[in-house]
């Protein structure tokens, strides 16, 4: 009986960890210049997603849009803080709903877009409503590693997603990206994007989130832009999302 318990909580979490996302992107150390602004406008579709919500109450994937405007500000060549406001969704019948907000603190090994290899780390803090996650207030852990050689570059994210259940509740979902520089002006990557369900215990192999993306950067003037399509490997994950992520300084 214990054990059924416990598989049945275990299954509970999985359902709340593997909701659809606002923000689908490996972190690459970059930040903005010193007293600059930068704001990044996050959109991701979801195509082929789950019918039914992953708690009771919540944003249904399938068909719905998922973004938020990421502000950010330099504050010295090591530190960026930013501000996710609004984040929101738009359901397959039109009804749009807010999300809640994400506070962000981002340090990084200076000058990281020359260096062959940078790292960095990421912690943000948000407040959630009700429909959005199960948990009030939850944060994210995102050390930052990666490495270039000529025109590859290969970056890790094992971000690590704390909520109010304390240091037990830490759920490993890590990013990847392998990237190539085609020009000046393109690149095309491979990004996967996991979740693997609670620390301590992950979940059963097919109820994971793995989701694979090809995705394609390419600067327009001062803005750039990030396109992609995901498509899921396993059971627990959406079959098929579409991103796009649109970022320029501001000052």
């Amino acid at each position: 009986m214990r054990w059924r318990l416990a598989y049945a909580l275990l299954i509970c979490c999985v359902r709340g960890a593997f909701a659809q996302t606002d923000e689908i992107q490996v972190y690459d150390a970059g930040i903005a210049p010193v007293g600059t602004f930068n704001l990044t406008w996050h959109n991701n579709y979801e195509a082929s997603g789950g019918r039914s919500a992953a708690f009771d109450g919540g944003v249904v994937p399938n068909h719905s849009l998922n973004g938020v405007t990421e502000w950010a500000y330099g504050v010295t060549s090591w530190f960026e803080a930013g501000l996710y406001l609004p984040l929101y969704s738009v359901s397959s019948s039109g009804a749009v709903t807010y999300n809640g907000l994400k506070l962000r603190t981002l340090f990084v090994v200076p000058n990281a877009p020359s260096r062959q290899f940078f790292y960095g780390i990421n912690f943000e803090f948000s407040d959630n409503t009700r429909h959005w996650d199960t948990k009030t207030f939850t944060a994210e852990i995102r050390p930052i590693i990666g490495w270039r050689a000529g025109r590859i570059e290969f970056i890790v994210n094992p971000i690590l997603d704390y909520t109010s259940q304390g240091v037990a509740g830490l759920d490993f979902a890590p990013a990847t990206r392998l990237a190539y520089r085609i020009s000046a002006a393109w690149s095309v990557a491979a990004e996967e994007y996991d979740d693997f369900g609670p620390l301590r215990r992950f979940a059963p192999a097919g109820q994971q989130s793995h989701q694979l993306f090809a995705v394609l950067d390419h600067p327009i003037g001062k803005t750039d832009i990030e396109a992609g399509v995901g498509f899921g490997l396993t059971g627990g994950s959406d079959r098929r999302v579409l991103k796009l992520i649109v970022a320029r300084d501001l000052n």
